[in-house]
């Protein structure tokens, strides 16, 4: 199936200014994918399928009324999957990309400035497990997202202290069953927050299953976590 067509099937999902812009946002890259090896989902069914649609999906619904102006970080973003897909679907958002590689968070401050997006943007070259305990950024966002980052268990614990009291963590995995859900519910009775949500769906073109956890604190997160640098994956809180 080619990249026209699957342009037209997401047009049900999304209106032909933000199908256009994430046309460029291919193209900026395809060319930088020549010279810094970003990502090898850029073509036809890799794009249309993995990167956008497996970015948008778990917003569809009630996509305005639920996600919009909000304050969303995007942890371990890459070349900018989901946290970049969000901002073009939620234009009034504000987002924070935050990722530890200079070679990406120099790739994306060059596609943030020739996407000339009207979002507020941030670039973050940092590691989270630093980053979450800077004060004005702890507990200040409405959204958390990470995406093949690691499994639920420890990305809860990056996401879950830059949350603020109604804020909502969303963790993309592939499979998901009873054995990871136990996981992540013990991980989560520590850092102070719950599941509120799963979904799941089957991506087109037998691309996979993928689900969507969402997690909400109980109540603020302890100062403690997340831990140093490399603890969360290495030491996951639930095992």
């Amino acid at each position: 199936m080619s990249q026209i067509l699957h342009r037209k099937d997401l047009s049900n999902l999304l209106n032909e200014k933000e199908l256009k812009l994430f046309s460029k946002l291919q193209e900026i890259i395809k060319d930088l994918n020549k010279i810094s090896n970003l990502t090898r989902l850029i073509e036809e069914d890799d794009y249309w399928i993995s990167q956008v649609y497996d970015s948008i999906w778990p917003f569809l619904d009630n996509k305005k009324r639920t996600f919009d102006k909000k304050k969303l970080i995007d942890i371990g973003s890459g070349c900018g999957f989901p946290g970049l897909a969000f901002a073009i679907t939620h234009p009034n958002s504000e987002i924070y990309l935050i990722d530890s590689s200079e070679k990406k968070t120099n790739a994306l401050k060059k596609i943030i400035n020739e996407m000339n997006l009207p979002n507020n943007i941030s670039i973050v070259r940092d590691r989270i497990e630093t980053f979450a305990h800077i004060p004005k950024y702890r507990n200040y966002f409405d959204i958390g997202t990470t995406r093949a980052v690691s499994e639920p268990s420890t990305v809860a614990e990056y996401i879950l202290p830059m949350l603020n009291n109604q804020g909502l963590g969303i963790l993309f995995c592939g499979k998901w069953g009873e054995e990871a859900r136990q996981k992540l519910e013990k991980s989560l009775t520590i850092l102070n927050g719950k599941i509120f949500l799963s979904k799941k769906t089957k991506l087109p073109q037998n691309k996979g299953e993928r689900n969507a956890i969402f997690i909400k604190p109980t109540k603020l997160c302890p100062n403690t976590y997340p831990r140093g640098n490399g603890k969360p994956a290495k030491y996951p809180l639930g095992i």
